[in-house]
């Protein structure tokens, strides 16, 4: 046999093997609840997620997962009050279905005024951000890269987590002016629609 075909047969398994990673843009609109001052109100939040994974997988083979959100701007006014800062924000993802974790990682973000962090409480990661975040200010959430190994089949997906104020993805305190005075306003939130983000075909 010709040394041009060994090679290309040696070349083949890495071939059949080979997952071109799969990128997508996912614009979240997030239902936020507020409360101080003895009212709630009710307000939304728009942040754009990039999130990349490879289209298939072999079973029991490692996979990563990239969440990449978009840089964004804080709410200078919410519901009539002027938005002094926001602070301890908490942002849910749960480990991707049919998948075991391994670890996570944050890199980048801009804005935060503080060190990020992500903890694996449950089934969900947890990115933590102390702040705080000035009203108007810009900012940008570090790309969340979660590990994990492929299950034995299905398909490995990827989504926010929240599903109701009650089941929140989404917490922060917003410190709202009123009056004169600065006034701690807890936000529990999810995403409403809440899209597949990435989707690994196993097998």
């Amino acid at each position: 046999m010709k040394p041009a075909r060994l090679a290309a047969l040696a070349l083949l398994p890495l071939l059949v093997f080979t997952s071109t990673a799969q990128a997508a843009t996912h614009p979240i609109t997030y239902k936020l609840r507020a409360s101080a001052v003895g009212q709630t109100s009710e307000f939304t939040l728009n942040q754009t997620i990039d999130a990349t994974a490879p289209a298939t997988a072999a079973p029991g083979s490692a996979v990563a997962v990239v969440i990449d959100p978009a840089p964004n701007t804080v709410p200078a006014e919410a519901s009539g009050y002027r938005v002094r800062e926001i602070k301890n924000l908490a942002l849910k993802i749960p480990v991707p279905a049919n998948s075991t974790y391994r670890s996570a990682t944050l890199q980048g973000g801009s804005g935060l005024n503080s060190t990020p962090t992500v903890t694996l409480e449950g089934g969900n990661l947890v990115l933590k951000l102390a702040g705080p975040l000035k009203g108007g200010a810009n900012f940008e959430l570090p790309t969340l890269t979660i590990n994990v190994t492929a299950g034995a089949s299905g398909a490995i997906t990827s989504k926010l987590g929240g599903t109701s104020y009650s089941d929140a993805g989404l917490t922060f305190t917003a410190v709202v002016i009123a009056g004169f005075f600065p006034v701690d306003a807890p936000a529990t939130g999810y995403p409403d629609p809440s899209p597949v983000l990435t989707t690994t075909t196993i097998g």
